[in-house]
Order: structure tokens, then sequence, then C-alpha cells
């Protein structure tokens, strides 16, 4: 029985992309793999402290980062709702990387997840793919693709829901086709991805 741990961490509990899409991820994930188990973490309805010095000196002798550190370790795959917000992760997302990573205890060589899938859904309102005017501005595939290879090495898939603003944004009403193209290929990706790991982790 294979173990998900699903992060979501965008602000709005509804309409949001990145939340739609861990969804159709872990829908499929339950059809394709019944008996295995989801343990779910809402960081924006249940937001972690900053890490402050005293959770840094204790390190996993700290509850909350033993915790979350255990967690992590039980999960055989990951997935993780990460919206785009001011070209970045929400600081909730970071607050629970700077929990759970404990240096000298589950990261780098002492990874006690190296080579576990992570998927993280990384929604955006506009595009910031190569050759866009904005591509300098993308600092959530980077930065997330960087740290959780660095810190525990482990097989890192992104799917990415762009344009999310169209709907919103009056100058990127030509744009809304395309939004909800993409909208609607990172779901039916999702799907299939999760349909494909879970069986994978289940055999």
């Amino acid at each position: 029985m294979a173990t998900l741990l699903h992060i979501d961490s965008a602000v709005s509990p509804q309409g949001s992309a990145s939340r739609e899409v861990t969804a159709a991820f872990v829908e499929s994930w339950r059809e394709q793999h019944p008996q295995g188990e989801v343990v779910y973490r809402d960081l924006a309805a249940a937001p972690l402290p900053h890490l402050n010095i005293a959770a840094v000196v204790a390190g996993p002798e700290n509850a909350l980062r033993a915790e979350l550190a255990a967690e992590l370790a039980a999960a055989d795959a990951v997935l993780i709702g990460a919206p785009m917000y001011n070209f970045t992760i929400p600081s909730t997302l970071k607050a629970w990387l700077d929990h759970v990573i404990i240096s000298g205890h589950n990261s780098g060589e002492n990874s006690l997840i190296k080579g576990r899938p992570v998927t993280v859904v990384a929604s955006r309102g506009g595009s910031y793919a190569a050759g866009t005017p904005r591509e300098d501005f993308e600092f959530v595939q980077t930065y997330l693709e960087k740290v959780l290879n660095e810190m525990f090495g482990v097989e890192v898939d992104f799917i990415v829901p762009e344009l999310t603003l169209a709907h919103q944004v009056p100058a990127m009403t030509d744009l809304i086709p395309l939004a909800e193209a993409s909208r609607a290929k990172a779901q039916e990706e999702a799907a299939r991805k999760a349909k494909a790991l879970a069986a994978r982790l289940a055999a």
C-alpha cells in the first residue's frame, strides 16, 4: 500500500488552478490505487509558523519539525500545489520547506526520500515559458527543482497550468482560449501521471 503526501498552498480554497489540478491527480490516484493512503496538508488553511532559532537549534528534536519530517519520510510519492505569487512560491510553502529540511538528519547525503517521485503543480497567472517576455521572472520551477533535487535527491516532475488570470484581467481577454486549453491539459496530464504513478508504486 503506497502513501501519497498531498500538499496544497494556494490561498483561495475555490477557483484555484493548482488546487483543481492536484485534486484531479488525487482522484486518479485513488481510482487506480484504492488501497493507497493520501495524507493531506492544506498550508493555507493551517499555515505553519516561520522557522525560528529555537527550532533550528532543536532540529529533529523539535516536535513540529520531527512530525513534518516523519510525514515526508513515510511518503512513497509527494504532490505539491505551488501557485506563483509575486514570481515565486507562497510563503506558506517556503515555511514547510524550511521546517522539513533538517540538515544532517534527512537531507543531502542523509536524504530519506532519495529517488522518490515528487509532482509539482506550478500554476501561474501569465506565461513564463522559454521565449516569453517574462521568462527571467520564473522562480517557482527553477527554485523547487533546485531545492528538492539538491536537498532530497528526488525525482521532480512539473505540471504547469498557465494564464490563469485571463478571465480576470481585461488585457488578457484574448488569451482565454489558451488559458482554458492549458488548464484542461494540466488536469488531463495530472490524471494520466497519477494513474501511471499509482500503478507503478502498487506493483
